[in-house]
């Protein structure tokens, strides 16, 4: 307890220097010590931005297009688990790797191969809905990111409650395209 009610003590005393400094910064502003805003680049235009290695690098996510971008399961079964595939096209010049496909829960889980795709070719993000336990209309996205840039999918739908005792384990799964 003592640690806790420290921790908090040390947390609102950083908060409060913080705050003091951001008010001198404030009062003490000079022409010669105002700090500079910088507004975005247009689309297309080349800026001296530096990115680090492991960054994602801004693409052209429109490269990558997705046959459709959300799916509609209607109403499925609780207990197995709902799947679908989105797929896309890659429109750019350049293969399009994926980095990491990010469900917004840990019912949805994304499955993709880590092969690029070249230029003209398709890919798929193959995507699992976790029904068991989970009766009621559901919405949940996947953000895909890769070289290309940042694209949304969405999967949305309705899970039927089961009666009770007779929700099957989650061996089986329906799958929906």
């Amino acid at each position: 307890m003592k640690k806790a009610i420290i921790s908090l003590g040390l947390l609102l005393l950083c908060a409060g220097v913080t705050m003091a400094q951001k008010k001198h910064k404030k009062d003490n502003a000079t022409p010669e010590n105002t700090p500079t805003v910088t507004t975005p680049a247009p689309p297309n235009q080349v800026t001296n931005a530096t990115h680090s290695p492991n960054a994602t690098q801004a693409g052209n996510a429109d490269n990558m297009a997705f046959k459709d971008a959300v799916h509609e399961f209607g109403t499925v079964p609780e207990g197995p688990d709902a799947t679908c595939e989105f797929t896309f096209k890659n429109t750019g010049n350049e293969p399009i790797i994926i980095e990491k496909a990010q469900p917004s829960c840990g019912c949805t889980v994304p499955s993709f191969s880590k092969e690029p795709v070249p230029p003209g070719g398709s890919g798929t993000i193959s995507v699992a809905y976790h029904t068991k336990g989970k009766p009621n209309p559901f919405t949940k996205t996947i953000t895909v990111v890769s070289n290309a840039g940042t694209k949304v999918l969405t999967i949305k739908g309705n899970v039927e409650k089961a009666p009770t005792g007779s929700v099957p384990e989650n061996n089986s799964m329906i799958r929906t395209n």
